[in-house]
């Protein structure tokens, strides 16, 4: 009976302690690899983005830091997508948060296990991304700003704001296939309009040249994409086309903040906020492909008036209506 007493005391001793160095064992925080495709931020140029992302997780309680860490690489340089996944998988990322087509390309082509959140504006499942919207299927979800199919009713809002518009030149870079132009010009052609492409690779050269080559060729009108790369330039571009006198639309409210005329899309903030709630799915458990890859529901239209007068451009009022919001 005695052995029997003692084998029992020091049993719940043995158990106590263990719950003891359990509980001072510090608890493993969560890591999130963030891929962006802009360069470093600065104190003038942040990475309005990433800051929305963040943003999302300390509404959903994880602040950066204390309860999650975020591993920040930026590709300024989309060739530097593979060699920046390879750096957050060696780091044992729990998931990956990419916002860049080439490197989402690359995380896809390096890992099958590492859960992806994806804020893109292809079409997942034409680029071959996930098997469907409702159900992804593999490692990816996310969000899909479907931007592209937006450009038919940007160039309609640009013809309507600049009446006698027949030709408009599209700025273009890295995240633009030759698929995604095509559509361009089978949009424009419904809309009885040329479009003329200008492809911008490097940084001045290449950007100087395209806006020579619309002036020669006598565009009325440009337009350009969310590359990474060209948002890197917005304030450049948007230069240019006042310098030019050129009306711009954009696929984002970031160019028209930057000086640019007009632009229709999604709002990025919300994309962005929204992919923080993938982020805590995953960590509680939820697999991604079980995880629907989320549509926008809402878009935005906005105008520059400020750059409207600089350029001698007057709004008509029935456009100027339909704007979501006015930088004066």
């Amino acid at each position: 009976m005695l052995k029997a007493i003692l084998v029992w005391r020091l049993t719940a001793i043995l158990l106590v302690t263990a719950s003891l160095a359990a509980a001072q064992q510090p608890k493993r925080v969560p890591r999130i690899g963030f891929v962006s495709g802009r360069n470093h931020p600065t104190p003038t140029t942040p990475d309005q983005n990433a800051e929305a992302f963040r943003e999302g997780l300390r509404e959903l309680g994880y602040t950066a830091g204390k309860n999650i860490a975020i591993e920040y690489r930026y590709a300024g340089n989309p060739g530097s997508s593979p060699n920046l996944v390879a750096e957050l998988l060696q780091l044992n990322v729990d998931v990956l948060v990419i916002p860049l087509l080439s490197a989402i390309h690359a995380a896809k082509n390096a890992s099958k296990t590492v859960p992806i959140i994806i804020i893109t504006t292809e079409d997942p499942v034409a680029a071959g991304l996930v098997d469907s919207l409702a159900r992804p299927g593999g490692n990816i979800t996310g969000v899909t700003r479907l931007t592209r199919e937006l450009f038919g009713k940007s160039l309609e809002l640009l013809k309507q704001t600049v009446p006698g518009t027949s030709l408009v030149g599209v700025l273009w870079g890295e995240s633009t296939r030759a698929t995604n132009f095509e559509e361009y010009e089978h949009a424009a052609r419904a809309l009885k309009l040329t479009i003329r492409s200008l492809e911008v690779r490097s940084r001045s050269p290449d950007l100087t040249g395209a806006f020579q080559t619309a002036r020669k060729n006598r565009v009325s009108a440009l337009f350009t994409t969310r590359s990474a790369f060209l948002i890197d330039q917005r304030k450049q571009i948007a230069d240019l086309a006042m310098k030019n006198r050129l009306p711009l639309m954009c696929e984002g409210s970031d160019y028209v903040e930057a000086g640019g005329l007009m632009s229709y899309a999604t709002n990025d903030a919300d994309s962005f906020r929204r992919a923080a709630t993938y982020v805590d799915k995953i960590l509680k458990g939820v697999t991604p492909a079980d995880l629907p890859v989320e549509q926008p529901m809402k878009f935005e239209f906005v105008i520059n008036l400020k750059t409207a007068k600089q350029i001698g451009l007057t709004i008509p009022p029935n456009v100027l209506a339909r704007a979501d919001k006015v930088i004066k």
